[in-house]
């Protein structure tokens, strides 16, 4: 009897474990096939015209190992919140009012995006949430909370209107110094990240269109 008990109890500590790490590994990792927004050449933009003082942006996936693509990018930034924000990632190079990067890093599958080595590592969403769902941000405490999740197409996107999620995430620390204090992000399970806003603690914001140019089926 006493070792019925024992290989119970063995059992049952053995499912309790592996629930809690899928439970862990899910919430800080994202799972999934890869995506065609992660392979080597695709290409991520946005808006031609200057928005706050930022122009000229494009990144290109220059690697892919592992699931992780490594991106290479640049822009012309002329707003000092922006410098002071980027100037807290130590893969952005700041050079007068050129910045640019070849090391910042993301997951992207059919699943959703992580962000991996860039400004706040941890899920930036996941395709399948719900609102009132949290994305757990590495080191900081903070988390990423989905705030609300299209029914119709009310999002416009180029020659689009497309449902998305929206997801919230306040900061903390060095970036909320440097005047961030919330970033948003707007995604589709389609087009990966179709949106990005920052706002700062001077009541200013600034919200910039993303186009990639692979997508999920």
């Amino acid at each position: 009897m006493k070792k019925l008990l024992f290989l119970l109890l063995i059992m049952t500590l053995t499912v309790f474990s592996l629930l809690c790490k899928k439970k862990t590994d899910e919430n800080t990792s994202i799972g999934g096939d890869q995506s065609p927004m992660g392979v080597v050449g695709t290409i991520v933009n946005s808006s031609s015209a200057p928005i706050s003082g930022v122009s000229n942006f494009t990144g290109t996936v220059t690697t892919l190992s592992s699931g992780v693509s490594t991106y290479s990018g640049s822009a012309t930034v002329t707003n000092p919140l922006f410098k002071n924000m980027l100037a807290n990632a130590p893969q952005i190079i700041i050079s007068g009012d050129n910045v640019s990067t070849t090391s910042v890093q993301a997951k992207s599958t059919v699943e959703g995006i992580e962000s991996v080595a860039g400004l706040r590592p941890g899920i930036l969403v996941k395709y399948a949430s719900e609102p009132g769902d949290t994305y757990p941000i590495a080191n900081s405490g903070d988390v990423r909370t989905v705030v609300s999740k299209s029914t119709t197409d009310d999002y416009p996107y180029g020659f689009y209107m497309i449902k998305v999620m929206k997801i919230e995430e306040p900061v903390t620390g060095a970036l909320k110094s440097s005047g961030l204090i919330k970033i948003t992000y707007w995604a589709n399970h389609r087009f990966g990240l179709v949106g990005v806003q920052f706002d700062f603690s001077d009541g200013t914001s600034a919200k910039f269109p993303l186009y990639t140019s692979g997508e999920n089926g």
